[in-house]
């Protein structure tokens, strides 16, 4: 077991990002943007200078925090983005020795249900193929898609792809679309688990761990107690928050926020141990 996080809410640069670890404790971390650009997108002498510093700090990339299916691509959309990404995400990966990489399910645009979930169900069929065949691993996080609407949907997702390449990445703050509480949501789902994510919230607004709602310390408990072995990787969305394009007002604000977060997540995991 060991903490983590999703970086670019510390800092936009990969120096600042390891900084913020570093002066956590942690020698893990879950990368999804460096200077305002996707990993995935990076151009090949920007990716070498990334891994060149992680390398140079220790710093072990635990999850690539990918665009796959995320809430801004559609079931509409053109399938071939993400092809392309798993293809330039692979070798990266591989390089960085990483095993997973953070997917969704395609939201709806307005089809017939039926026909949403026989295109989400065949597209996600060719990536875990891709993934099986890269040696790595797509972790479905409970947010946008076809499987971040229920626990039935998330459990129809692992029964019809069957792949070892795709499991389950949990979000202790992502509010159900339909019914149940993140906890409930997580003990149906908590033997396909990889990957956590810390978020929680009180109403609409996002708060420290253990301030809200989400239950995220029984959550804590309930996944150690089930042999979770797994990473805790801190997802604020206090400072910024990437899916609605809301960048920190201070920047130096955010990374002590992120800091206290950390230190907090970090207490509650102690406390379930």
């Amino acid at each position: 077991m060991f903490l983590s996080g999703i970086a670019d809410e510390a800092g936009e640069s990969i120096e600042k990002q390891i900084q913020a670890h570093q002066e956590l404790g942690w020698n893990h971390i879950e990368v999804r943007n460096v200077d305002g650009k996707n990993l995935t997108d990076a151009d090949d002498a920007k990716f070498n200078e990334i891994v060149e510093k992680l390398e140079r700090a220790k710093m072990k990339v635990c999850c690539f925090a990918s665009q796959i299916a995320n809430w801004a691509r559609k079931i509409s959309g053109d399938f071939n983005l993400d092809v392309e990404e798993l293809n330039r995400a692979i070798p990266r990966m591989q390089q960085l020795h990483t095993t997973y990489i953070r997917i969704m399910s395609y939201p709806n645009d307005n089809w017939e249900e039926t026909k949403w979930r026989t295109e989400v169900m065949q597209r996600l069929k060719e990536l875990a193929k891709m993934a099986e065949d890269g040696g790595i691993v797509l972790a479905h996080e409970n947010c946008s898609g076809w499987g971040g609407q229920n626990p039935e949907q998330t459990a129809d997702i692992i029964e019809t792809i069957n792949s070892p390449a795709l499991k389950f990445l949990f979000d202790t703050g992502n509010k159900p679309h339909q019914r149940g509480t993140p906890r409930e949501v997580c003990q149906k789902i908590k033997n396909h688990i990889v990957h956590v994510h810390i978020k929680d919230y009180r109403g609409e607004k996002f708060v420290f761990p253990g301030e809200g709602e989400a239950q995220v310390s029984e959550i804590i408990k309930d996944l150690l107690a089930s042999g979770y072995k797994g990473g805790f990787s801190i997802e604020p969305h206090m400072a910024s928050v990437v899916h609605l394009n809301k960048k920190a007002d201070d920047a130096e604000n955010a990374y002590r926020l992120y800091l206290n977060y950390g230190r907090k997540a970090q207490s509650l995991i102690e406390k379930a141990k």
